[in-house]
C-alpha cells in the first residue's frame, strides 16, 4: 500500500497550498476555540465559502454544473488536508455539504439539484439534518415524528432535537414515520424542508460550553409538497443510511487540542518545582496520544488509498471517530488537571480555554454521527464478524413495540 503522493497528486497539493497561502493565514500555535455551528462567525464563514466557490475550491469533487470541478476523491482529501492547516472558519457548512449535499445529489430530481446544490456550495443557503428525537437518538429508526399524506402534500407533526445549526439554516433534510403498522425500519419516508415553513419552531439549547450550537425543532402541521420527498415512500431508512455514512466521513476526527499542544503545555507547566513533562505519568499519557495520532494518520491514509483507487472505504470512519473523540477528551482533562482547581475557572487565556473546550465539547463529539457504543457494535459485527445483539423489536410493527409510554 503506497501512501505517497503520485506526481499528479503532488502537483495538485502544491496548487492547493499556494492558493491557500495567498488567501488565508496559517494556524498559530495556540489552539483556537472550536467554531462548529457558531452563529457569531456566520458572515465570516459565508465570505470564505464564497471565495472558495469563486475559485473552484468549494466542492471541487462535485460536477461542474453544481459548483464543483469534477475532481477525484483523492483530490478532495488532499484539499481538506491542506485547508486544515490554515486558520479558516469551520463548522457552518459541514452538515449541508458533507451530508445533505450527497443525499440531494443521489435522490433529488435534476431540477432540484440545479436549484439547490449551487447555492449550497456557494454558501448562500445553509442546510441542517433533522434526525434525532427525544426517544430516538442512537436508535434513529425508533423515531416518532409523523407524516400523513394529504393529496400532493404531507402534513408533518413531531419534534427533533440536537439539530446543529437549525437556528440559522435555510433548509433541512428530514426523516419521519409515515406508517406505524410496518416494522420500524420500513415505515419511514425522507424529505427536504424549507426551515422557514409555517409551523416550524426552533429553540436553541444552551450548552455547558456556553454556546448554543444545537437546537430543538418542533413541527406543528407543517406542509411539505410530495415533490420534496427524497426516495420512494418507505425508503426513508435507506436514504438515512446514505446520510449517516456521509456523516461519519464529514464528522471525521475531532478538531481541537492534540498531542503537540499537550507536549508544549507539559514543557512549560510547573509540577512540584519541575516541568510537568518530567512526570512519568504525564510522559506516558503523551506517548499514548502520540501513538493514537500515528494510528489515526495511517487509518486516514488507508482511506485515501482506497479512494484513490475508486474503492469504498471500510469502517475507517467509525474507528477514527471513536479514537479521536476519546483522545480529545483525555487531552482536555490532562490540561485541566495540571492546573488543579484553577483549571475549572473561566479565563481569557486561549491555551487554557482550548483544554477546557476540549473537555467540555468532546462528549458531544462522542455522540455525533453515532455514539461510541453504536460504532463499536458496527466494528464488532462488520469487521470482526461477531453476532448481532438480540433485538426484541425484530419483526414487530412499530406500533406494537413496547415503550415507556405503553
Amino acid at each position: 500500500m503506497d501512501f505517497n503522493d503520485t506526481p499528479e497528486q503532488a502537483k495538485f497539493r502544491k496548487t492547493c497550498r499556494e492558493w491557500l497561502e495567498k488567501n488565508a493565514k496559517h494556524k498559530d500555535n495556540a489552539s483556537k476555540e472550536p467554531s462548529f455551528a457558531n452563529k457569531d462567525i456566520l458572515e465570516e464563514a459565508k465570505l470564505w465559502q464564497k471565495k472558495k466557490y469563486d475559485a473552484g475550491w468549494a466542492m471541487l469533487h462535485w460536477p461542474k454544473e453544481y459548483g464543483g470541478i469534477g475532481a477525484s476523491p483523492i483530490e478532495r482529501i488532499i484539499w481538506a488536508n491542506e485547508e486544515s492547516k490554515f486558520d479558516v472558519p469551520k463548522g457552518i457548512f459541514e452538515i449541508g455539504l458533507g451530508m445533505c449535499g450527497p443525499v440531494m445529489m443521489q435522490y433529488a430530481s435534476a431540477e432540484q439539484k440545479e436549484r439547490y446544490l449551487p447555492p449550497m456550495a456557494e454558501g448562500k443557503e445553509i442546510w441542517c439534518q433533522l434526525f434525532s428525537e427525544p426517544s430516538a437518538g442512537s436508535d434513529v429508526a425508533g423515531l416518532r415524528s409523523k407524516a400523513v399524506q394529504d393529496g400532493d402534500k404531507w402534513i408533518i407533526n413531531g419534534q427533533k432535537v440536537w439539530t446543529s445549526g437549525a437556528h440559522f439554516s435555510d433548509y433541512g433534510i428530514l426523516v419521519v414515520r409515515h406508517d406505524p403498522d410496518l416494522e420500524k425500519h420500513k415505515g419511514l419516508t425522507f424529505f427536504f424542508v424549507d426551515m422557514k415553513s409555517p409551523g416550524i419552531e426552533v429553540k436553541p439549547i444552551k450548552q455547558i460550553t456556553g454556546g448554543s450550537s444545537f437546537n430543538e425543532v418542533y413541527f406543528t402541521d407543517v406542509e411539505i409538497p410530495d415533490s420534496q420527498r427524497l426516495g420512494e415512500i418507505g425508503d426513508g431508512w435507506k436514504v438515512a443510511i446514505t446520510t449517516l455514512m456521509n456523516e461519519r466521513l464529514a464528522v471525521g476526527d475531532a478538531d481541537g487540542v492534540d498531542v503537540e499542544d499537550a507536549f508544549r503545555w507539559a514543557k512549560t507547566q510547573d509540577s512540584l518545582g519541575e516541568p510537568l513533562l518530567n512526570n512519568k505519568a504525564a510522559r506516558s499519557s503523551i506517548a499514548d496520544w502520540y501513538c493514537e495520532k500515528s494510528g489515526l494518520k495511517n487509518t486516514k491514509l488507508r482511506t485515501m488509498s482506497a479512494l484513490s483507487k475508486g474503492d469504498t472505504p471500510g469502517p475507517e470512519a467509525s474507528i477514527t471517530k471513536i479514537v479521536s473523540a476519546g483522545k480529545l477528551q483525555d487531552i482536555g482533562n490532562f490540561g485541566i488537571d495540571s492546573l488543579d482547581m484553577a483549571g475549572m475557572l473561566k479565563t481569557d487565556n486561549q491555551e487554557i480555554k482550548s483544554f477546557q473546550n476540549a473537555w467540555l465539547g468532546a462528549p458531544g463529539m462522542r455522540i455525533a454521527g453515532g455514539t461510541d457504543e453504536i460504532l463499536r457494535n458496527i466494528i464488532a459485527e462488520r469487521v470482526l464478524g461477531l453476532p448481532q445483539d438480540p433485538r426484541a423489536d425484530k419483526g414487530l410493527a412499530y406500533k406494537d413495540i413496547p415503550s415507556g409510554n405503553s
